[in-house]
């Protein structure tokens, strides 16, 4: 019997998957001009839950800046680290922390704030 025969909500992380997002690394890339720039090259592009954890504002220097803390759930996978950031649409999310809950090998959540 499945969960939508009795009744219950399945809530597996696989159900909360439903936002493409692409995981990205810097690498040093040379600007026309010979300059050492930083670009970002695709690692992986994998299904994730994004969720808004809390949101503030303050005021610095007389200019508005507002700040949210999003965790990104994706299925584990080796090799993400802090350098790296998570592309959803045209929005950035920077990598801050990289929980992985039970210690298991089966989900990371990316603790994440929008770059501005």
């Amino acid at each position: 019997m499945s969960c939508y025969d009795c009744g219950k909500k399945n809530d597996t992380l696989v159900n909360r998957l439903n936002k493409r997002v692409t995981i990205q690394r810097p690498v040093e890339s040379r600007a026309d001009s010979g300059s050492t720039i930083i670009v970002y090259e695709d690692v992986a592009t994998v299904w994730a839950a994004i969720e808004p954890l809390r949101g503030r504002e303050f005021f610095a220097a007389f200019a508005e800046h507002a700040e949210v803390t999003t965790r990104i759930r994706i299925r584990y996978r080796e090799g993400i680290d802090r350098t790296m950031v998570v592309k959803y649409g045209t929005t950035l999310f920077e990598v801050l922390h990289i929980i992985r809950p039970n210690f298991n090998n089966v989900e990371l959540q990316l603790m994440s704030k929008e770059r501005q």
